[in-house]
């Protein structure tokens, strides 16, 4: 639901701004707010799921996350509705971390890698098939008024999820008061603010007048990296216990992979969406099922590549960015050569090989990376994971956005600024794709737990 979120209401917003009267800048902040306070509050969940116990902030933080999914989904205005998805990204962000963490402390041995591909399988999935979800919402409610269901749809998945998760997750061990670093939290949510404002506000100038947040960042990361060490010396709890990058075989490669892949990755829907809507004149369902060949070929590779992941290693990991390169390549070739709404059709195949590569990347690589962290860091190791995912989003969206609305300006041509911005995105897989080889090579010279 929370990761659905992320990607399902792109398809929606022209309807949004159509339906509540909205300017161009204002709705960008459905999709911005979110992720901005989903990336705050990350590893801050994953460290008070360690602390209070992950059952509690799991169904603390879900409630809140269905709460405020309807209060957007009844926003009068589009004041309300960005405020409603502001507190959604943070109740989504809390929520996130405690999965993994509950992973650790539930599975042992081979079983936990199964778990963690699940895991990995639906990061993937949820991702790619919101847009299909949303165009099916809008659909079937009316464009533009069914708008709202996006967020109304985690109403009865969300009251099922928290019924099921009362009755089935073990009760969590008092573990008496928690040693929350509250200077740590402000510090590390300071530094994740600097770096992903000036990215969420790309397309409204952004990166130009807000560059000098990018400096900021780097001494607020300075400084919180000397208090977590102060901390650790006091013998306090670190909200960020450095051990998990430098104990932690293979967390720093996994991280960093899933950062790049993230950039290229998640960037591309939303100028999808422009591309088949603004400039082929697609309805929002149809938009949604010109990519769904990806989600597909996803869902189906992310099942497979949990089972060959303790067998093959990094190698799938490997073989999967080249399916997600080559495949994109090839949708950006295709719509430059091939005019108008039929365009839609010729892309099936190499968009299904793209997400056969996608489901081979996500599984494996959060199961490689998250399957040696200790129990009790697993909840920080989650939150860092996908804080890292969240950033490469922000990133990937504003390059890719910024590439395709620059070419376009310059052109006046729909398909070579989807080329050109398709051609960026795999420029950026191709930065997973070295990170991913480096790691196999080393992972290979390495015995296993050597």
């Amino acid at each position: 639901m929370s990761l659905l979120d992320v990607s399902i209401v792109n398809v929606a917003l022209p309807s949004m701004q159509t339906d509540l009267g909205a300017g161009a800048g204002g709705i960008q902040w459905v999709v911005s707010g979110y992720a901005l306070t989903f990336g705050l509050s990350l590893v801050a969940g994953g460290r008070l799921g360690d602390a209070l116990g992950r059952r509690r902030m799991f169904l603390i933080a879900l409630s809140v996350f269905v709460l405020t999914s309807a209060l957007a989904g009844a926003a009068p205005n589009l004041t309300w509705l960005v405020l409603a998805r502001l507190a959604q990204g943070f109740a989504g962000g809390l929520l996130t971390p405690q999965n993994s963490g509950l992973i650790q402390d539930l599975f042992q041995g081979a079983e936990r890698g199964k778990a963690f591909g699940v895991l990995g399988a639906t990061i993937g999935v949820s991702t790619a098939v919101g847009p299909i979800a949303g165009g099916l919402i809008l659909a079937w409610f009316g464009d533009p008024e069914g708008w709202p269901w996006v967020f109304y749809v985690n109403l009865p998945i969300g009251v099922v999820a928290l019924v099921l998760a009362m009755r089935l997750l073990p009760k969590d061990k008092p573990s008496g008061r928690a040693d929350i670093d509250v200077l740590g939290a402000a510090l590390l949510g300071a530094t994740v603010l600097a770096v992903l404002f000036p990215l969420v506000r790309a397309e409204s100038g952004g990166l130009v007048g807000l560059w000098w947040l990018f400096p900021l960042a780097v001494a607020l990361g300075w400084a919180f990296v000397r208090w977590e060490r102060r901390v650790v010396r006091r013998g306090r709890a670190p909200l960020l216990d450095s051990r998990l990058f430098t104990e932690t075989p293979g967390y720093v490669a996994g991280a960093g992979i899933g950062l790049a892949y993230f950039c290229g990755f998640s960037g591309i829907w939303l100028v999808f969406a422009v591309f088949f809507q603004a400039g082929l004149g697609y309805t929002p369902l149809e938009s949604g099922l010109a990519v769904t060949p990806f989600a597909i070929g996803s869902a189906v590779a992310a099942a497979v590549a949990g089972r060959l992941v303790a067998r093959w290693g990094r190698l799938i990991t490997v073989l999967g960015l080249t399916a997600v390169g080559v495949g994109l390549a090839a949708v950006a070739v295709l719509l430059l050569l091939v005019p108008g709404p039929a365009a839609g059709l010729w892309i099936v195949v190499p968009m299904a090989l793209a997400g056969v590569g996608g489901g081979a990347v996500i599984s494996p690589n959060t199961t490689l990376t998250l399957t040696s962290v200790p129990n009790r860091l697993a909840g920080v190791a989650g939150g860092v994971l996908q804080t890292g995912q969240r950033i490469g989003t922000a990133v990937g969206t504003a390059t890719l956005a910024a590439v395709f609305h620059a070419v376009l300006g310059g052109t006046g041509r729909y398909p070579a600024a989807i080329a050109v911005a398709l051609f960026a995105a795999v420029a950026l897989v191709a930065v997973a794709f070295v990170l991913a080889v480096r790691d196999w090579r080393v992972s290979t010279r390495v015995p296993q737990g050597g």
